[in-house]
């Protein structure tokens, strides 16, 4: 994806990047809040494995660049329909057509699990799979592919691997919507294109799985196996969900992931998250990571042909799995009938 963080909402996303700059520069009161959650309750919940989301994501990056319009994307396409038609009670495909910001025609796939589908309470979780069709910010070969392990791969891995613990322990009071979210990555690297990114969230957001579904909440997860990778605070996230963001937060520093997860808001980005929340108004939380030493503040193999699996990490990825599994499970304990 382009330079997340250095670009600015359209209209329709005005009041969210109103809401999350009220948030920013208000460290004592952030802290606050965030000890507010100190008595959270962690529901027991099975063990997630970072070795099997890693293969997961090696079996998505085995396929080749994950490119709309090619092969190895209806390729992976198929394996990710049939991997969670294996796990969830329902599963499907959802097909639209878009143009890129360059003219290019698009046959988009949002890819589609769920669990329990006729329960009211549900929870929503998010990646997108596909591939950038140039490492845009590869110095030597910026016109050149790349596998996009950590960047697409990384969350669809984290969520495969969950979607096969809840088939393995049911959850018996929410439901949980897994959306693999298709040209995502495919926008305009100069930034003037209005809304080129996200273009397979944009279209699920307007046309969702279910007529006027609705969700307690989400949760996106972007680049997020990258070794010894950080998490912050992200801004648009914050100005909507501001209390899952630090529930999550004070999960992840509980469950012993605190050097992963850290309390900074990093500003607002642009993702395919702020689509959900603007035309569905689902608040959701985005997981993505964020290193303080690049100008683009993500890892310095983003958009490279560096991002191949030498830059995914099984303990990354158990960090993000495992909060995310004791959230879900934890969700589903407070519905429990008392």
């Amino acid at each position: 994806m382009f330079q997340k963080s250095n670009r600015f909402f359209l209209a329709i996303f005005a009041g969210l990047l109103w809401l999350s700059a009220c948030t920013s520069g208000k460290k004592s009161d952030q802290a606050a809040e965030v000890n507010a959650t100190d008595s959270l309750v962690i529901a027991p919940h099975p063990a997630f494995s970072g070795d099997s989301a890693f293969q997961y994501v090696a079996a998505q990056v085995a396929f080749g660049p994950r490119i709309p319009n090619t092969r190895a994307h209806a390729r992976c396409a198929d394996y990710l329909y049939q991997t969670l038609r294996n796990f969830c009670d329902t599963a499907l495909i959802q097909q639209g057509l878009d143009t890129t910001y360059d003219g290019t025609p698009l046959l988009m796939k949002n890819i589609i699990g769920s669990f329990n589908p006729s329960a009211k309470n549900r929870i929503l979780l998010c990646a997108h799979w596909d591939t950038r069709p140039f490492a845009d910010q590869d110095p030597a070969e910026p016109s050149a592919l790349f596998d996009g392990a950590n960047d697409g791969g990384s969350g669809v891995g984290v969520l495969l691997q969950l979607a096969s613990m809840i088939k393995n322990k049911p959850l018996e009071h929410i439901g949980v919507d897994i959306v693999f979210f298709d040209a995502e990555d495919w926008g305009d690297p100069s930034g003037a294109a209005k809304n080129s990114y996200c273009l397979g969230s944009q279209y699920w957001s307007k046309n969702p799985h279910i007529p006027g579904y609705k969700a307690l909440y989400g949760v996106l997860l972007d680049m997020v196996g990258g070794k010894d990778a950080l998490f912050a605070w992200e801004g648009n996230s914050l100005g909507r969900a501001r209390e899952l963001v630090f529930r999550i937060w004070n999960m992840a520093g509980k469950l012993g992931y605190g050097r992963h997860f850290i309390n900074l808001d990093r500003g607002p980005i642009v993702d395919d998250h702020i689509y959900v929340m603007g035309l569905l108004g689902i608040p959701m939380v985005d997981i993505i990571q964020y290193d303080p030493n690049t100008s683009s503040r993500f890892a310095s193999y983003w958009h490279t042909k560096s991002d191949n699996m030498s830059s995914v990490d099984a303990a990354t990825l158990k960090a993000v799995g495992s909060t995310v599994t004791a959230l879900i499970y934890s969700e589903n304990a407070q519905w429990k009938p008392q």
